[in-house]
C-alpha cells in the first residue's frame, strides 16, 4: 500500500445512442465519491465516438481500494447494465499523475480511439510548470527561514528545504498549477471536449 496520491482512469464502450445516460451516470459518481475522505477530484473524457474515461484521483492507494470495494461502488457498477461495458483501466501514482496518464499501467490496456490517446505534453511545458510549482517556495524558504538556521547542519537544513517544498509542490502548487494550464498542456483533450459539447447539443 502506499500513500502517494493515485489516478485512476478506467475506459468504457457506450453503447450508441446512450452516451447521454452515460455522460449522466459518470458525473454523478463523482459527485457521490466527493463526499467521501479522500477523493481528490476526476472527470469524464471521451475519446472517440463510444470510447469513454472516468477519471478518479485519491490521496493514497488505501482510499482508492477502499472505494472500488465498497457496496456504493458496486451499486453504481450494477446501473451500467446495458448502458456500457467496462473495456480497460490503468493506475497511476504519485506525481506522474500530473502529466503521463499513459505509463505504470495496471490491467489490460486501454484500447485507443480513432485519433489514439492523448499524449503527454511537451517535455519544455513540463518544466515550465515544474519551475513555476518548485521557485516560489525555494525563495521564500530561502528569504525567510534560512537566515534562522545558519547554525543548522547543512544536511538537516537541507532535508528541512527538501520536506517544505515537496510538500507545498505535491499537495497545493502542482494540482492548481496543472488545472490552471490545462489548456495549454492538453490542447487535444480539450479539442475533445469541445466535440463532445456539439455532438451532445
Amino acid at each position: 500500500m502506499t500513500r502517494n496520491p493515485v489516478t485512476i482512469t478506467v475506459a468504457y464502450h457506450v453503447i450508441p445512442g446512450r452516451e447521454t445516460e452515460f455522460h449522466s451516470w459518470g458525473w454523478a459518481v463523482l459527485r457521490a465519491r466527493a463526499r467521501e475522505p479522500g477523493f481528490l477530484g476526476g472527470g469524464v473524457l471521451v475519446d472517440g465516438e463510444a470510447e469513454w474515461h472516468v477519471v478518479y484521483r485519491f490521496d493514497s492507494e488505501i482510499t482508492a481500494l477502499a472505494w472500488e470495494n465498497s457496496a456504493s461502488w458496486a451499486q453504481w457498477e450494477a446501473r451500467l447494465a446495458g448502458l456500457a461495458r467496462e473495456t480497460g483501466r490503468r493506475t497511476v501514482e504519485g506525481s506522474k499523475m500530473w502529466f503521463d496518464s499513459q505509463t505504470d499501467r495496471v490491467g489490460p490496456a486501454i484500447p485507443a480511439g480513432p485519433a489514439g490517446p492523448p499524449q503527454p505534453p511537451a517535455k519544455w511545458k513540463l518544466w515550465f510548470v515544474n519551475m513555476s510549482a518548485v521557485f516560489p517556495p525555494v525563495l521564500i524558504f530561502n528569504l525567510t527561514i534560512l537566515p534562522f538556521l545558519g547554525g543548522v547542519n547543512p544536511l538537516i537544513r537541507t532535508l528541512l528545504l527538501c520536506l517544505a517544498v515537496t510538500a507545498l509542490v505535491t499537495w497545493i502548487l502542482m494540482p492548481r498549477l496543472q488545472r490552471f494550464f490545462k489548456k495549454w498542456l492538453y490542447p487535444p483533450l480539450q479539442a475533445l471536449r469541445g466535440r463532445h459539447k456539439r455532438r451532445t447539443a
